[in-house]
C-alpha cells in the first residue's frame, strides 16, 4: 500500500556525510578543499531536496490507494469511513515523508560513521557503538505507551466522527421528538473524551522527545570529552579529533530524528493498520459454493451462545429472533469480520479461519442493515435500493448475506425487491435477517436465533 521507492534516493546519503565531516575536518585543520566541501554540501541539499519532493508524491499517491481502499472497504461503519479518507488519509503523510525515510538513516548513517571512525579512532568508534543502542532501548520503553495511546485517541475520534454522523443525518427525527439536546450532550462528552486521550499522547510524545534528546546529548558528550582532553595532551591528531567531533553528532541525529517521527507518524500507522487488516492475504482458496455445507459448530461469541446451524447449499434460510439476539453476529461470522471465541465455522468442511478472507468476500455478496454510499446525497431508501442492485447484480456470488434488506423500502417497493431477489438467489445460498413477514415467506426454511 505504501509506496516506498523513494527511499532508493537516500542511498548517496551516508557517503556524503562522510565526505562533508573529512572535507570540513580537512579545512578546519589548515588543509584545502573548500571548494569541494561546498560541493559536497550543495549535492547533499540537492539530493535530500529531491528525495522530499519524491516522497511527497508518493504520499499522494498512497494517500489515494488508500481512499479507495476505504471507500470499497467492508463492514467499516459510515463515520469511521468519513474520518479515515478525510482526516485519516492525510496523517499518513507524516510517516511516508518523515518515519520511514528517518528509519533507513537511522540504520545507514551509524553504521557508516561506526565503520569510517574504525580506521581513524578505535576507542570513538567503540564509544558510539556502545551508546548508540541506548536511543531505540529507550525510544521502545516510551513507544510501547504511545502506541496504546494512540490506539485510544483514534478509537475516540472515529466514534466521535460516526456519532456525529448519525446525528447530522437524522437531526430532523431527532428535533420531531425532542432528542437533538441529549444527542448535542452526547457529542460534547465524545469531543471531551477525544481531547483528553489527544492530550495524553502528546504528554507522552513531549517525554520521548526529551528523553531522545537527553540521552543523545549525553552520548556526544561522552565521545567529544575523552577526545578534546585527548587532543589536549597531544595523543590524537587534529584532524581525526574534528573528524570525531563532527561524526559523532552525524550518528546519533537519525536515530534522534527517527523517534520525534515516530510520534508525529503514530496516526498515520494506526490508519494503515485499519486498511492492512481486511486486506491480508492468507490461507487457502474457498470451496466451491455451489456444492459446500456451512456449518456452524457449537459457536459462542457475543450474545451468541453455543450457536448450531447445518446450511445445505443453495439453501435459502431467514434468521429470526429479538434484538439483540444475535442475528447479525451470524452475518459477520459468516463475512469473516467476528471470529468465535469458541466453536468453529465450517465452509465445505474447512475453518473459515484458515480460508484466504480476500478471496472469501469475492466469493459472497453482502447488504448491511444499513448500507453507506461515500460521497451519496441519498435517502436510506434510495441506498438501501442501490445497494441492494449491486449486491444482486453479483452474479459471481456463491453466499448472498442480507441483512434486512427491505428495512427502509414501502410495501410496493418491498415487492418489486423481493421479486428481483428471487430469480437471482435460485439455486445459490442465502442467509437473511428478517423482521418482515413478506421475507419469511421467501425462503426455505426460517431458524430462530
Amino acid at each position: 500500500m505504501v509506496d516506498r521507492r523513494p527511499l532508493l534516493a537516500l542511498i548517496p546519503i551516508p557517503f556524503l556525510v562522510l565526505a562533508q565531516a573529512e572535507l570540513l575536518a580537512s579545512v578546519l585543520s589548515g588543509g584545502t578543499g573548500f571548494l569541494l566541501l561546498c560541493l559536497v554540501i550543495g549535492l547533499r541539499v540537492l539530493v535530500w531536496w529531491g528525495h522530499r519532493e519524491w516522497a511527497h508524491r508518493a504520499a499522494e499517491r498512497t494517500r489515494a490507494r488508500l481512499r479507495e481502499a476505504f471507500l470499497r472497504s467492508p463492514g467499516t461503519r459510515a463515520g469511521e469511513v468519513a474520518t479515515l479518507v478525510t482526516r485519516g488519509v492525510h496523517d499518513v503523510t507524516p510517516y511516508v515523508v518523515g518515519y520511514l525515510p528517518m528509519r533507513v538513516l537511522a540504520v545507514a548513517v551509524p553504521l557508516a560513521v561506526v565503520v569510517r571512525l574504525a580506521f581513524a579512532d578505535l576507542t570513538a568508534a567503540l564509544t558510539i557503538l556502545a551508546t548508540l543502542p541506548l536511543i531505540p532501548v529507550f525510544g521502545a520503553l516510551v513507544g510501547a505507551h504511545t502506541r496504546e495511546r494512540t490506539a485510544r485517541q483514534w478509537e475516540a475520534l472515529a466514534t466521535l466522527g460516526g456519532h456525529f454522523l448519525d446525528v447530522v443525518r437524522g437531526i430532523g427525527t431527532l428535533r420531531a421528538f425532542g432528542r437533538a439536546g441529549a444527542q448535542s450532550e452526547v457529542v460534547r462528552e465524545l469531543a471531551a473524551r477525544h481531547r483528553a486521550e489527544t492530550m495524553s499522547a502528546l504528554r507522552v510524545a513531549f517525554l520521548s522527545a526529551f528523553v531522545l534528546e537527553l540521552v543523545a546529548t549525553m552520548s556526544v558528550a561522552l565521545v567529544a570529552v575523552p577526545v578534546g582532553l585527548r587532543l589536549l595532551g597531544g595523543g590524537v591528531p587534529l584532524h581525526t579529533a574534528l573528524l570525531v567531533l563532527l561524526l559523532a553528532p552525524e550518528a546519533f541525529l537519525p536515530l534522534r530524528a527517527a523517534g520525534a517521527q515516530y510520534h508525529a507518524s503514530a496516526q498515520g500507522r494506526e490508519v494503515l493498520a485499519k486498511v492492512s487488516a481486511p486486506v491480508e492475504s492468507r490461507g487457502q482458496a474457498p470451496p466451491d459454493l455451489g456444492s459446500s455445507e456451512i456449518v456452524f459448530d457449537d459457536v459462542s461469541v457475543r450474545s451468541l451462545r453455543n450457536f448450531s446451524l447445518r446450511i445445505r447449499p443453495g439453501e435459502r434460510i431467514a434468521l429470526v429472533g429479538p434484538s439483540g439476539a444475535g442475528k447479525s453476529t451470524v452475518l459477520g461470522l459468516l463475512l469473516g469480520f467476528v471470529r468465535p471465541d469458541s466453536g468453529r465455522v465450517l465452509v465445505g468442511g474447512v475453518d473459515l479461519r484458515e480460508i484466504d478472507q480476500r478471496r472469501w468476500l469475492e466469493a459472497l455478496s453482502w447488504v448491511p442493515q444499513r448500507p453507506t454510499l461515500v460521497p451519496a446525497a441519498l435517502s436510506s431508501g434510495e441506498q438501501q435500493r442501490v445497494a441492494l442492485t449491486k449486491a444482486l447484480d453479483r452474479g459471481e456470488a456463491g453466499l448472498f448475506l442480507l441483512d434486512e434488506p427491505t428495512a427502509h423500502l414501502d410495501a410496493a417497493t418491498e415487492s418489486l425487491v423481493l421479486e428481483a431477489a428471487r430469480g437471482f438467489t435460485r439455486g445459490r445460498t442465502a442467509v437473511i435477517v428478517a423482521h418482515r413477514p413478506a421475507l419469511l415467506r421467501e425462503v426455505d426454511r426460517v431458524v430462530r436465533v
